[in-house]
C-alpha cells in the first residue's frame, strides 16, 4: 500500500481518527456492510483493538398504510457514520393493502433519508457510500425532463451529508450538481483484473492476443483505462438509433457499428457500468464473433440482469460469450451467483479502505488511482 494508505498500525491512532467510527446498513444493503465491516474489525486487532462490530443497528419499519420511519437503535452523538445504501436491490419486498410490493431506488432513498434523520444531526460528520448512484442514469436533461440524481445529491447535502462515494457513475459530471461537497466516483479495475486472472490465469495481455473493446461511446473512458494499463489495443462500436421513436424510455438502437483494427482470434474483453436487459452486450458479443474474435468477456460493475439469465446462458452455449464480471456493490441474483460463467468480484475490501481513510483524514488520492496495484499484479504475473 501507499504511504498514504491506512495500515493496521494507523488505524484508530488517536493523532489521525476523527471519531469512533459507525457503520448503518440501509435495508438491502446489509451483505456489503458486513464484508467492509469484516475488513474494519480485521485491521483494528492487529492493532490490539477489539471490536465486536462497527455496525449500528437500524430499521425502516412500515405502517399497515404504507408509510414508514428510520430508527436508528443505538447512541450516534460525535460518531462519523457511513451510511450504505443499495438502490438497485429489488429483492425486498413489502406488504400494502394485501399487496406484496418490491421496493424500487425511490424506496432505498427515502430510506436513507430517513435513517438519516433519525441520526437528527447528532453525529459528528455523515458520509453515504452508494455504489449505484439512485437516480444516475438520467444524467443530462432533453426538454422537459427531470434530473432525479442531481436534485437527490443536493437533498443529501442539505441534509448535512459531507461526503459521497460512488462507484462507476454513469456519468461523473453529476458531482457538479455539488460542488462544495465530497464526492468520490471510484473505479474497481484492480479488482477485475484480479478476479479475472484468479479464473483464467492462462490469459495472455499481449496486444497480438487480446483487444479492448468500448460498446458504446458513452463507455469509452473506462475502456481506454483498461487498454492503457494492459497495454493492449482499443476499439470500440457505436450505437446507431432511431430517433423518431421512444421504447421503454429511450431512443431504440438501430444497429452497434465498429470502429478498431482486426479482433480475428483475440480474446476481447467488453467493459460497461451496467447490464440491465442485456439486449446491446450480446449483440456487441454477436458482431465480434462474426468478425472471428477467439473468446469473449464482459465485465459491468453493476450485473443487474432484468430480463433474466436465459439469454445469456444461450449465448454461452452457442460459444458467443465465454465468461462475465460483475462486482458484489449491488444485489445480484442468487441465480447468477450459481451459474458458471460469472465471476464475482469483490469489492468491500475497497469500500473498507475508503472507510478508513476517510475517519482518519487520510488522502484518497492513492485508493481512487490504483495504477501502482495494477502494475504490481501484472509484474507479479508475468
Amino acid at each position: 500500500m501507499s504511504n498514504n494508505q491506512v495500515t493496521p498500525s494507523e488505524f484508530f491512532s488517536p493523532d489521525t481518527q476523527v471519531a469512533h467510527l459507525g457503520l448503518i446498513a440501509c435495508p438491502g444493503a446489509e451483505a456489503l456492510t458486513h464484508l467492509i465491516d469484516e475488513h474494519l474489525k480485521t485491521w483494528a486487532k492487529e492493532v490490539g483493538i477489539e471490536k465486536e462490530t462497527f455496525i449500528i443497528d437500524c430499521a425502516c419499519p412500515r405502517f399497515q398504510s404504507g408509510d414508514a420511519k428510520g430508527l436508528v437503535k443505538s447512541s450516534v452523538r460525535g460518531d462519523d457514520i457511513f451510511f450504505v445504501v443499495d438502490p438497485g436491490n429489488y429483492s425486498l419486498t413489502y406488504n400494502l393493502f394485501g399487496h406484496e410490493n418490491h421496493m424500487s431506488p425511490d424506496d432505498h432513498f427515502a430510506n436513507l433519508k430517513r435513517l438519516i434523520q433519525a441520526v437528527a444531526g447528532r453525529s459528528h460528520r455523515m458520509t453515504v457510500i452508494m455504489p449505484s448512484l439512485y437516480g444516475g442514469r438520467q444524467h443530462r436533461r432533453m426538454v422537459r425532463e427531470s434530473l432525479d440524481c442531481a436534485v437527490a445529491l443536493q437533498e443529501l447535502q442539505s441534509m448535512g451529508v459531507q461526503n459521497i462515494i460512488t462507484f462507476d457513475a454513469h456519468d461523473p459530471r453529476l458531482m457538479n450538481a455539488v460542488p462544495l461537497m465530497s464526492f468520490d466516483n471510484v473505479m474497481p479495475t484492480y479488482q477485475v483484473l484480479k478476479t479475472l486472472l484468479a479464473h483464467m490465469p492462462d490469459l495472455s495481455f499481449h496486444k497480438d492476443h487480446f483487444m479492448v473493446i468500448s460498446p458504446d461511446e458513452g463507455a469509452i473512458n473506462r475502456n481506454m483505462y483498461f487498454s492503457s494499463v494492459l497495454g493492449c489495443n482499443l476499439g470500440m462500436f457505436y450505437k446507431r438509433r432511431d430517433y423518431t421513436r421512444v421504447v421503454n424510455g429511450r431512443n431504440p438502437i438501430v444497429a452497434h457499428e465498429y470502429l478498431g483494427e482486426s479482433v480475428e482470434g483475440k480474446t476481447v474483453f467488453i467493459a460497461d457500468d451496467i447490464i440491465a436487459s442485456g439486449e446491446s452486450m450480446l449483440e456487441v458479443a454477436r458482431e465480434l464473433k462474426k468478425r472471428g474474435a477467439k473468446r469473449i468477456i464482459a465485465n459491468a460493475t453493476f450485473p443487474l440482469f432484468t430480463s433474466g439469465l436465459k439469454k445469456f446462458d444461450a449465448a454461452v452455449e452457442e460459444g458467443v460469450l465465454d465468461a462475465v464480471l460483475g462486482t458484489n456493490l449491488t444485489y445480484r441474483q442468487p441465480e447468477l451467483l450459481e451459474r458458471s460463467w460469472y465471476f464475482d468480484v469483490d469489492c468491500s475490501k475497497y469500500c473498507a479502505y475508503f472507510v478508513a481513510a476517510i475517519n482518519h483524514e487520510m488522502s484518497v488520492g492513492s485508493i481512487i488511482d490504483p495504477i501502482k496495484k495494477i502494475e504490481a499484479l501484472l509484474e507479479a504475473r508475468n
